[in-house]
Order: structure tokens, then C-alpha cells, then sequence
């Protein structure tokens, strides 16, 4: 039955912004979909950055998006940097435009580029404004609106050296309706059928985030002989961009045990099937880890702002809930450590049972609480 709240009678026209990648779009997917339960007649636009995957993605889920000229600063020098004053006043324009055309009553930023443009003008025009932070360390386009919006939903706690304390909520990581209802008895054999894996073998599911993970994928491909040595099996999302076939296993890719493919969209399936997961430590992947309550193994990408994504792992790992291998040391550990977890039941059953308890089911229905009260 959709979710009513008594304090909410008017018609919700919310736009939702951010992206760059699927930690970011995934959680505001569910934000969506939370508020389209609530509220069937809900109105909800999407707010992206042009040429991001957010502009593939979110169609895919149903909902329209506009996209922003727009990008982040680079770090170091670079030509692109000459275009980004260009690039935010263009922004600012067509988000003023945007807000004006669409009459919001209420804006949920979850980070990324666009998020930014799009955020200030609707505080500047008056509209009730959420951003959601999904990392242990605040990002940039996130401290630069804190002082501007009402509500900052974290999914982690000590973030008051980034944000103003009185505007705090934790509330933790929204996640797909598809992965908090998983029942991996009852999807287990839809997943094998659909993956075209077989349900007798252990199987190892390797994740590197939406647009894959260089370390993590020249890791397997240089072991691979040894997971099908093993009689084990993979299904491994590599992403578009950082995958490259190693000579020495030149054939395997094409061999039963192993299925690759750029992208998976059925998660809840890939969770399924899962023995063990082999992951980044992305505030999404770990947030949906914890729900599933799998085994796993963590190799945290180093150059991630303040290296936050080690700092996810280490809270894991301080509470025996994942292994965690360094970036530095995938390509000679992982999958030898992955290899031997398979074969550990009881360290499987200690790190599924511990990762569970730190899983927050009602993240989404608790930040939609915090949008549904500034209308």
C-alpha cells in the first residue's frame, strides 16, 4: 500500500539533480521513487549534467531530464579550466529557466556537477532545498550550497566539521526498492537463468562501480586462469572505459565460467547469485553491501576526494564486516584472497552476519520524511 502523510496534501513538483556517476544517480532514483509511492499524482523532473551517464540513466528509469552545460574544476592544470566560468554562468541561466517553467515546491540535491547550478538558484528563487551526502567526506558542490539549503540528509555521522550541525539529519544511503526486498532464496535460480551461469559453482561477483575500475578489472584479467582453475565462476561488470583483455588468458573471456559485460542493470539478480563480491568501496556500493548482507572484498579508490573510500572500508574492517585490500596491492592479492574466502564458510558467514547490522533499510523513507516537511 503507498505510504500516506498526513502533513502533506498539496501535489509534489520536485526537482532532483546531480549525477557523474551511480552513486550519485541511483540513491536519487530511489529518492523518486519513494515520493511517486507516497504520491501518485508527484511531479518529478531530473536536473543533469550534459554528455554524464545520468543522461542515459534516468530515462531508463522513467523519469525526464534537462541537462546543464557543466563540469567540475580540474585538480591540476588544465585547458578545460579556461571554459568553467563559461560553463556556470550558462548553467545558472538555464537552472533559472528551468525552476521558472517547472514551479518546484521543493529541490533534493545528491551531488555531482549539476547539482550546484541548479541548487543555488532554487534557494536564491525560494524554494525549499534538501541535499543528500552519501560519503564519509563531504563533497564539493555539497559544502559549497550547506549554507543555502534547509535540510542535509548524511548517511554517515561526524560530518558537522563540513555542515552546519542544526541542519543535519542522518538518515543513511537511499538504495533500489529491488535491493531492499531481495529475497535471494526466491531470485537465486531467476538469477543463474538470467546471467546464464550455472547454480552448481561458486560464483565471485565483481563490481568496480558504474564506470568500472582499472585495478580491480587488470586484477581478475591477469588471475582469471586461476578462478577457472578453481571451478569457479564470475560475473563481472568491467565498465566501459578500463578494461583491457590480458594476452596471458587471451580466450577466457569466452569460456562458461565467465560472464562479463560492461554494465549490469538487474543488481538484485547479480546480488542473488552472489557467494562473494568483489567491489570499490563507493558510498552506494557499500550501502547496498550492507543490506545484502554479502561477504566481501573492498579495494578502495585512492584518489577519491580525501580518500574517503578507504575511510568507508576501514569502518567495515574495524567491526570485522569486509576484507579490505589496498588499490596498491589487487594485482598481486585479490584474487588469490577471493579464492580463499570461497573456500572459508565460516569467514563468510562472520563477515555476511557482521556487514548486516550496519545495513539502514529505511534511508529513502526517511529522507523523503525530511522533503515531504519543507513543503
Amino acid at each position: 500500500m503507498p505510504k500516506e502523510n498526513s502533513r502533506n496534501q498539496v501535489p509534489v513538483r520536485a526537482i532532483i539533480s546531480g549525477g557523474g556517476t551511480g552513486g550519485h544517480i541511483y540513491p536519487a532514483i530511489a529518492i523518486a521513487n519513494e515520493l511517486k509511492e507516497r504520491h501518485a499524482n508527484t511531479e518529478i523532473l531530473f536536473v543533469g549534467a550534459q554528455g554524464k551517464m545520468e543522461m542515459e540513466k534516468v530515462p531508463k528509469a522513467g523519469y525526464p531530464i534537462e541537462g546543464l552545460w557543466i563540469s567540475g574544476i580540474q585538480r591540476s592544470l588544465s585547458a578545460d579550466n579556461l571554459s568553467f566560468p563559461f560553463k556556470l554562468t550558462s548553467s545558472l541561466l538555464k537552472a533559472r529557466r528551468i525552476i521558472k517553467k517547472f514551479k518546484p515546491n521543493v529541490a533534493i540535491g545528491v551531488g555531482g556537477f549539476a547539482s550546484g547550478p541548479l541548487l543555488y538558484v532554487a534557494s536564491r528563487m525560494g524554494v525549499p532545498s534538501l541535499i543528500q551526502e552519501q560519503n564519509s567526506y563531504a563533497g564539493l558542490t555539497n559544502k559549497w550550497l550547506a549554507k543555502r539549503v534547509n535540510t542535509i540528509c548524511v548517511a554517515y555521522e561526524g560530518l558537522e566539521k563540513y555542515f552546519p550541525a542544526e541542519k543535519l539529519v542522518h538518515t543513511g544511503n537511499p538504495v533500489r526498492k529491488d535491493i531492499l526486498a531481495l529475497d535471494v532464496t526466491a531470485k537465486r535460480t531467476a538469477a543463474f537463468q538470467h546471467f546464464g551461469l550455472d547454480p552448481a559453482k561458486q560464483t565471485i561477483l565483481i563490481v568496480g562501480g558504474s564506470l568500472g575500475a582499472r585495478s580491480i578489472n587488470e586484477s581478475i584479467s591477469k588471475d582469471l586462469h586461476k578462478i577457472v582453475n578453481a571451478g569457479a565462476q564470475v560475473l563481472w561488470q568491467t565498465g566501459k572505459n578500463s578494461f583491457e583483455e590480458n594476452p596471458d588468458n587471451a580466450g577466457l573471456l569466452n569460456h562458461p565460467l565467465v560472464k562479463r559485460t560492461e554494465f549490469i542493470y538487474e543488481m538484485d539478480l547479480a546480488y542473488a547469485l552472489a557467494d562473494i563480491i568483489v567491489s570499490r568501496a563507493g558510498a552506494l556500493a557499500v550501502s547496498e553491501i550492507c543490506l545484502v548482507g554479502a561477504p566481501a572484498i573492498l579495494v578502495p579508490f585512492p584518489f577519491a576526494a580525501e580518500d574517503h573510500q578507504t575511510k568507508n572500508v576501514l569502518a567495515l574492517e574495524e567491526k570485522n564486516a569486509a576484507i579490505h585490500i589496498k588499490n596498491s596491492d589487487a594485482k598481486s592479492l585479490l584474487v588469490d584472497a577471493a579464492l580463499a574466502l570461497l573456500q572459508d564458510t565460516n569467514r563468510q558467514q562472520q563477515l555476511a552476519q557482521n556487514i548486516r547490522q550496519l545495513g539502514k533499510p529505511k534511508a529513502t523513507e526517511q529522507i523523503v520524511d525530511e522533503v515531504l516537511k519543507l513543503i
